[in-house]
C-alpha cells in the first residue's frame, strides 16, 4: 500500500502507510477545529481533546534527499537578524517516491488544549468552552517543552494505534525547527518559488482576514480565538499574528547567509496581536532570553503550536539505505551519466584516489591531512551534484512549459488555417481572405520560432545531464507540479524528457514529429 496521506473514509488518513482515525472526541468541534477542512489530521489528546494537524509536503529524492530552500528577508537593517539565507528541510514521514512530509498543528496550541495535557488528574480535566479556544500564553520555552513530552507520553501510553509511523518508529511531539516553521508559514511546496520568497503570503482578500495584528481594525489588543480569519496556502491559521510561536531551537544571528556561530536565547517567530500591520511579515524573528530575575521568562503575547515527527533513523533497512546514500555523495563521478564522460578503469575517481593514498600513508599526521582533503572534496562533489539536480529540473520546467506553448501555438494555427482554406474556396480575393492569410503566416511564424528555440532546449538539455539525472528529476519535478496544482503540466513534462533522451538515442533533431507530439496531446 502507497504511504501518504489519502483519504480512506471519513476521518481517515494514510500516513506513512498507517491509517490513523480522526478520533471523535468528547469536545465540541468548534473547540478542537472550528474550521475543518479536507485532509485533516487528527490525534486524541487527554480529557477527551484533539488536536489536528495539516500535513506539509517536502520534495525529496532518496533517503538523504532534502530541499534547498531561501529563508529570512530582504531588509538590510536587519541583516543579522533576518538575512535571507539557505536552509535544506525534509519531512519525517515517506509519503511517495518524491516526496515526505511532516505534521505541523493546524491552530496554535490553545489554552483547553493546554491545561488537557498538563492536568495532573481526571479531575483535574478543564472545563471545555469556546473562551478555552484562546491561544495559551504567558509560559515559558520550558513549559511548551514540557507540554510536548507530556502530550507525546500520554500518546504512546494511551493511543499508540493512532500515531502515525515511518518504519519501527511511532511519531512523536515536539516544538517545530525555524526551517519547518518558515516553510509552513510561506506555503511550502504549494505555492511557486517566488510567492515563497515574498514578504508574505497571498492575502487575497487583504491582511485582516488572515492576521491579528495590533489596532481597532483588528485584534484591538487581545488575543483572539484560533481559527477565525482565513488560513494561509497549506491550510494553517495563526501563523502570523496572533500569539507569537515559540520553535525548537535556539536564536542565532545570521552571518552572510550563514549562521553565527554562538547560541542565544529562544526565538518567536510571527509577530502577535501588538504586532503593527507593516511589521508583520514571514521572515520577523526576534530572540527571547530563556531567564529573566523571576525564573523563566514568560510572555502574554507569546504561544506555540507542535509538530509530529520521527527520529531520522527508524528501522534497520533504512539506516542502511541511508548509508548507501551516504556512500554516494560526492563520489558521483564514478557513476557520472554525462554524455562524453569516459572514467579510467584503475582508480575511477578522485575520491578514491585520495582513499587509497590515505590508507597508505605511512605519517599518521599525512594520513589525517590525506582524510581531510577527501571529505572536503566529497562536499564539494556533493553541492555541485545538487546544483546540477536544480539546474536540470529548471531546464525540464522550462521544457514543460515550452511544450505546453507549443500545443496551443499549434492548434491555433491548424484552426487558423482551416478557416484560411474555407474562406478561400467560397472567396479566394476577398480582404477577409487576405486578413486569414496573413494571420496564418504571422502565427506560423511565431510557432517556427518557438519550436527552433525548444529544439535548441532540447539539444542542451541532452548535451548538458545524463540519462539517470533527467530521470530523476523528472520524476521529482512531477511530484512538485502536482503539489503546485499544476498536474496537467506533468504530461507536458512527460513527453518533453521523452523528446531529450530520444535526441540521447539517435542525435536527430524532429523538430516536426516533436511538435505533432504536442498537438495531438
Amino acid at each position: 500500500m502507497q504511504a501518504g496521506f489519502k483519504g480512506l473514509a471519513a476521518g481517515i488518513f494514510l500516513l506513512g502507510g498507517l491509517a490513523v482515525t480522526a478520533s471523535a472526541a468528547d469536545w465540541d468541534a468548534k473547540i478542537s477545529n472550528p474550521k475543518p477542512a479536507a485532509e485533516d489530521v487528527t490525534l486524541p489528546m487527554p480529557c477527551g481533546g484533539a488536536m489536528v494537524f495539516r500535513r506539509v509536503a517536502v520534495p525529496a529524492d532518496g533517503p538523504l534527499g532534502d530541499t534547498r530552500v531561501m529563508l529570512g528577508g530582504g531588509d538590510p537593517a536587519r541583516g543579522s537578524i533576518e538575512g535571507v539565507h539557505p536552509e535544506y528541510i525534509a519531512g519525517s514521514f515517506s509519503d511517495g517516491k518524491n516526496q515526505r512530509s511532516y505534521l505541523i498543528g493546524k491552530y496554535e496550541v490553545s489554552q483547553a488544549q493546554y491545561e488537557a495535557v498538563m492536568a495532573e488528574t481526571p479531575e483535574a480535566c478543564p472545563k471545555v468552552a469556546v473562551p478555552k479556544r484562546l491561544p495559551q500564553a504567558d509560559i515559558g520555552w520550558f513549559d511548551a517543552v514540557k507540554f510536548t513530552e507530556r502530550y507525546s507520553v500520554w500518546l504512546r501510553t494511551n493511543a499508540a494505534k493512532a500515531l502515525p509511523k515511518e518504519g519501527d518508529e511511532a511519531a512523536y511531539i515536539r516544538l517545530p525547527t525555524e526551517a519547518e516553521w518558515e516553510y509552513a508559514a510561506r506555503g511550502g511546496a504549494s505555492v511557486s518559488p517566488a510567492d515563497f520568497g515574498e514578504r508574505l503570503f497571498a492575502m487575497p482578500e487583504g491582511m485582516p482576514k488572515y492576521v491579528w495584528f495590533a489596532g481597532t481594525q483588528s485584534a484591538n489588543g487581545k488575543p483572539q480565538l484560533t481559527g477565525l480569519l482565513n488560513p494561509g496556502p497549506l491550510g494553517i491559521h495563526d501563523m502570523l499574528g496572533n500569539v507569537d510561536e515559540m520553535v525548537l531551537e535556539p536564536f542565532r544571528l545570521n552571518k552572510l547567509g550563514r549562521s553565527h556561530g554562538q547560541a542565544g536565547g529562544y526565538v518567536v517567530r510571527g509577530g502577535n496581536y501588538l504586532t503593527g500591520e507593516q511589521d508583520i511579515r514571514t521572515a520577523l524573528r526576534q530572540e527571547v532570553p530563556y531567564f529573566d530575575d523571576a525564573g523563566a521568562r514568560k510572555s502574554k503575547t507569546t504561544g506555540f503550536r507542535v509538530v509530529a515527527a520521527v527520529p531520522s533513523l527508524t528501522s534497520g533497512v533504512q539506516l542502511k539505505a541511508v548509508q548507501q546514500a551516504w556512500d554516494k555523495l560526492g563520489a558521483s563521478s564514478a557513476t557520472d551519466d554525462r554524455p562524453g564522460v569516459q572514467l579510467g578503469k584503475q582508480a575511477e575517481t578522485p575520491i578514491e584516489d585520495l582513499a587509497v593514498l590515505a590508507k597508505a600513508a605511512p605519517d599518521p599526521e599525512m594520513k589525517k591531512r590525506l582524510e581531510q582533503v577527501q571529505a572536503s572534496l566529497r562536499a564539494d562533489l556533493a553541492l555541485r551534484d545538487e546544483q546540477r539536480d536544480r539546474a536540470a529540473r529548471t531546464a525540464l520546467r522550462m521544457g514543460a512549459f515550452l511544450g505546453q506553448k507549443l500545443a496551443d501555438d499549434g492548434k491555433w494555427v491548424d484552426r487558423l488555417r482551416s478557416l484560411y482554406e474555407s474562406q478561400k474556396a467560397s472567396d479566394p480575393n476577398s480582404d477577409r481572405t487576405k486578413d486569414y492569410q496573413a494571420k496564418v503566416q504571422e502565427n506560423q511564424k511565431a510557432l517556427d520560432d518557438n519550436l527552433r528555440y525548444y529544439a535548441d532546449t532540447v539539444i542542451r538539455i541532452a548535451e548538458d545531464y545524463g540519462d539517470d539525472t533527467l530521470k530523476r528529476q523528472r520524476d521529482l519535478l512531477a511530484t512538485e507540479m502536482k503539489n503546485l496544482g499544476l498536474a496537467h503540466l506533468v504530461p507536458y513534462l512527460e513527453r518533453h524528457t521523452g523528446h531529450v533522451l530520444g535526441y540521447r538515442d539517435d542525435h536527430k533533431v524532429s523538430r516536426q514529429k516533436w511538435l505533432d507530439d504536442y498537438v495531438k496531446m
